[in-house]
């Protein structure tokens, strides 16, 4: 599986008990939805590895995973703070709007037509989603990364995934 076609849509947390459960952070909007897409990839050692599901129940507040073959907590320790990834042609399609994974890699350019960079990573902060943008080599007011929040309409003025470009409402100095 190649890193474009992965999608993040969690990390695995600390172990649980003996027997190789390990906690799971789940990054989709409902937290047990993570289990709705398979196979999970997880990125070890900056390659994607498939691993098939065992089991999973919810432990308190937290969400814990069994995976198969990994049978005793010393092994299941070297997987915390994995990075869980999925097929993104699996996500249905959506009849409006994108997912997280369409955003990262686009240039965002400022209403008045400074490149501030190319989105590598979202945030959920709660009150909105932001954007974490990776500035680019030379830039004028050297940042090496913004933050810009992902408001429709106030900052986020247009979205263009034909052409891969964020056109925004932002002071290139921020």
């Amino acid at each position: 599986m190649t890193a474009q076609n992965i999608s993040i849509v969690g990390k695995l947390g600390s172990t649980y008990g003996i027997r190789g459960w390990l906690r799971i952070y789940s990054s989709t909007e409902q937290a047990e939805s993570i289990f709705d897409y398979q196979p999970w990839y997880l990125n070890i050692k900056g390659k994607w590895q498939a691993t098939e599901l065992e089991s999973w129940r919810y432990h308190s507040n937290d969400l814990i995973v069994k995976l198969k073959n990994i049978d005793d907590r010393d092994i299941a320790q070297t997987l915390t703070n994995i990075e869980i990834g999925v097929n993104a042609e699996n996500f249905p399609p959506l009849e409006e709007g994108y997912y997280w994974h369409d955003l990262i890699g686009c240039q965002v350019v400022n209403l008045q037509g400074y490149q501030l960079g190319s989105v590598s990573d979202m945030m959920e902060t709660g009150s909105n989603d932001v954007l974490v943008v990776k500035a680019n080599l030379n830039d004028a007011f050297g940042q090496q990364e913004r933050l810009i929040p992902y408001l429709e309409e106030t900052v986020v003025k247009r979205v263009d995934l034909a052409t891969k470009t964020i056109e925004v409402d932002w002071d290139a100095g921020f």
